[in-house]
């Protein structure tokens, strides 16, 4: 089971969700979306981890994320840790999902990191009751199946890929007529200047005997 909450303190809403025990969170390492943000606790304050993720809204990138949004994901992270929740002035972390390191040697649920420099730290003082209970009244729960989600988002990812791709070939053989057509012009600006008629039209052999009269 996974819960979903939707957070308003953004326009348009944002999306959170937690894994219901370690098995979730497991599924959720495993079967992240390049669009997700995960938060947890700082490793050394050696809590039981709550695993909260937010899915990036278009143009938002894991470190631009506005500091409203950060709170709620702090805030439901410390809240949803048995241990963290009793806890004042709690160090939470935050990282691209990519950025997740998993190996077969870590416990169910346990996760690091790829590249400690896209890990940043925020401080939470205390739980706001306040931002949790907002929270909560949106809370979700669903069964979905992460594997097909991810295949559907691959999928959809390799699509559109596909489609820059070909406009972008589109747009550089235009580009490319576009350039041969302007340097044929170049080339070819004088030649009817030069053509055989314009010549013979210029040409004094084939003129009337009294054509000098025009200049006198």
């Amino acid at each position: 089971m996974v819960y979903y909450f939707t957070s308003n303190v953004v326009s348009p809403s944002a999306f959170l969700y937690v894994g219901k025990d370690k098995f979730e969170n497991e599924d959720l390492i495993n079967f992240g979306l390049d669009s997700d943000v995960w938060v947890g606790f700082f490793h050394v304050d050696n809590l039981s981890s709550a695993h909260v993720y937010v899915r990036l809204r278009d143009g938002e990138t894991w470190d631009n994320i506005p500091q409203p949004l950060l709170e709620d994901c702090a805030q439901l992270t410390k809240a949803n840790s048995i241990e963290g929740n009793k806890k004042d002035n709690i160090t939470i972390i935050y990282t691209p999902w990519f950025n997740l390191y998993k190996d077969g040697s870590m416990a169910t649920g346990q996760v690091s990191f790829h590249n400690p420099k896209l890990v940043r730290k925020i401080l939470v003082r205390e739980r706001e009751n306040p931002i949790v209970n907002r929270l909560n009244k949106t809370r979700v729960e669903k069964f979905p199946d992460l594997r097909a989600e991810k295949e559907d988002f691959m999928k959809k990812k390799r699509n559109d890929e596909r489609k820059t791709r070909d406009q972008q070939r589109e747009k550089d053989k235009l580009e490319k007529r576009e350039r041969e057509q302007l340097k044929w012009q170049k080339d070819h600006a004088y030649d009817d200047m030069f053509s055989a008629e314009n010549m013979e039209a210029s040409n004094n052999q084939d003129r009337d005997e009294d054509f000098l009269d025009d200049f006198m």
